[in-house]
């Protein structure tokens, strides 16, 4: 840091010397002299002097200094014209994620020339999560070969393998685990979830017990499914879950598969889907063990894995034990920060602005992606918190474009959650938001042939639609969502065999009790989560 002195400006009234003697002086009656540089100790003093000189002579100067550490940076306000943001803002994304790349690109398309920082907490640049629990467990992608592609260059700072660890809103700067600060004008929060872990932690640590999140997971799981294990144990029957053991089968692992719900995928798509996902897993030859939860991890002497008990009072000799208990949304780091984020993430508006714990909108911070939930007007206005990849992209955009427009120019985020896996050699695929729904139909095929389209009913109209290898119906159940289509669908149904459209409960299970959770969920209206009152969609 250094000081420049307007010396044809100053006209000597002194107000510096009185308030930093140490740096200025007068020679003479008149005469400034300054030194340059200053020390550490003597900065509040002299940034007072620069703000008192009456003629605004005193300019210091940070830009030798890293852009955290530069405390006389005077942050832009919400009302700050849009134009001098994209040319002299600063943009920080905490989230080194699918969405916030995206978002980085979109700001970058649409005009934004400053600075632009991304931090995250994994030491690797946005990857791609989804081949993680299928090419990856195969063989067929290695996991460090999962980056994302990159529409173009975003020209950012890069803070890898550091992870923000608080937020003050006053000051504008994001706290960083090694001490750092991050300044901001805009603030966009990307940090998605993490896998929930064994809820034991010594029988986590067990050399054998895995979680699957990270490119770094599924690289160890691989390592260790490739390295001679005979039986793997997988806990918790969700899309994840359901994956793994399909990955294991396909590797030729005897598989033991343990949900405490009454079926797999149950959470998400309801008990009437789930028992076809349960026909599906055993018939490729996995033991299925539902209505049972996995109370203890036993290893041996010198810290393996070597065997599971269960509920039920069984004991399972296992060399691998999967933990596929749903995902915990990384919000910790926002506590005290006055920002309306908890266990169910952050909430937002429609136009992904962050709010407070009253209820208040912001307007320099952003939410995208998994951890981010806000309302839809096709959902009754509920917050959706949505663990989808196209959700995050397309939220991401939305955040982007809106983080630096005037408010007439912002756009609302009305993405239709859609979601797909692909497991036991079946594709399945879902639109809208089932877990919402209170009645079902089989619209096309038939359930009995793992072949079908569902279509998820509430209140009068249709609200989802989940298919079995039935994936060219979306787009037409897309349209009808949209549309506010009534249910049951009033249209001639085609490609149906056994089923008929006499609409039936979908069976999802009591909210209340605790399961590893759906890909979408509904957390209520309220945005802050001190005061949430959660209601069964389904009482």
């Amino acid at each position: 840091m250094r000081l420049v002195v307007d010396l044809n400006r100053c006209q000597g009234f002194a107000q510096c010397v009185f308030l930093a003697p140490d740096v200025f002086a007068l020679h003479g009656e008149e005469a400034l002299l300054f030194s340059p540089r200053f020390d550490e100790a003597q900065r509040d003093r002299v940034e007072k002097a620069a703000a008192a000189c009456p003629v605004q002579a005193i300019l210091v100067d940070y830009s030798d200094e890293p852009t955290s550490r530069r405390s006389g940076w005077s942050p832009m306000s919400a009302d700050t014209d849009v134009e001098v943001l994209r040319r002299e803002g600063r943009i920080v994304v905490v989230g080194a994620s699918l969405a916030g790349l995206r978002a980085a690109e979109t700001l970058r398309e649409q005009g934004f020339t400053g600075s632009l920082t991304m931090i995250g907490d994994e030491r690797y640049e946005p990857y791609d999560r989804p081949p993680l629990s299928k090419q990856a467990l195969l063989g067929r992608a290695r996991p460090e070969d999962t980056a994302l592609p990159r529409r173009r260059d975003i020209d950012a700072e890069w803070r890898l393998g550091v992870a923000a660890e608080g937020l003050d809103r006053d000051a504008k700067q994001v706290r960083l685990t090694n001490g750092d600060t991050v300044s901001y004008d805009r603030l966009l929060i990307t940090t998605g979830t993490r896998a929930r872990p064994w809820f034991h932690p010594e029988e986590a640590a067990l050399d054998g017990v895995f979680v699957l999140r990270t490119r770094d997971d599924s690289a160890r799981l691989l390592r260790k499914l490739t390295g001679g294990v005979s039986r793997v144990l997988v806990i918790g029957a969700g899309f994840t879950g359901s994956e793994v053991a399909s990955a294991c089968r396909e590797l030729g692992l005897e598989v033991t598969v343990a949900e405490r719900g009454p079926a797999p995928l149950v959470g998400a798509l309801g008990g009437v889907i789930g028992a076809v996902a349960d026909r599906l897993q055993r018939k490729h030859g996995v033991d299925l063990r539902c209505g049972v939860s996995v109370t203890a991890l036993e290893g041996d002497d010198v810290g393996r894995l070597k065997r599971a008990h269960l509920s039920d009072g069984a004991v399972i000799d296992v060399e691998v034990a999967v933990v596929s208990l749903g995902a915990m949304r990384n919000t910790e780091w926002l506590a005290g920060s006055g920002v309306a984020a908890g266990p169910r993430g952050i909430a937002c508006d429609a136009g992904c602005r962050v709010f407070d714990v009253n209820g208040i909108v912001t307007d320099d911070i952003y939410a995208a992606g998994d951890v981010a939930r806000s309302p839809h007007p096709l959902f009754d206005y509920q917050f959706l918190a949505l663990e989808h990849w196209g959700n995050a992209v397309e939220q991401a955009e939305i955040a982007a474009h809106n983080m630096i427009c005037a408010g007439p120019d912002r756009r609302p985020h009305l993405w239709l959650p859609m979601f797909w896996s692909t497991q036991f050699g079946v594709n399945i695929k879902s639109v809208g938001v089932p877990t919402l729904g209170d009645q079902l139909v089989v619209a096309q095929g038939a359930l009995a042939e793992e072949r079908f389209v569902a279509v998820y009913g509430y209140r009068g109209r249709i609200i989802a639609a989940a298919a079995f290898d039935g994936a060219k119906w979306l787009g037409f159940y897309e349209q009808q969502i949209a549309s506010g289509a009534p249910f049951p669908p009033e249209y001639r149904a085609v490609d149906r065999r056994t089923e008929t459209l006499h609409p039936i409960d979908p069976a999802f299970p009591d909210p209340h009790l605790p399961t590893h959770g759906a890909t979408v969920t509904l957390t209520g209206h309220s945005p802050s989560e001190r005061r949430v009152a959660f209601v069964p969609s389904h009482a």
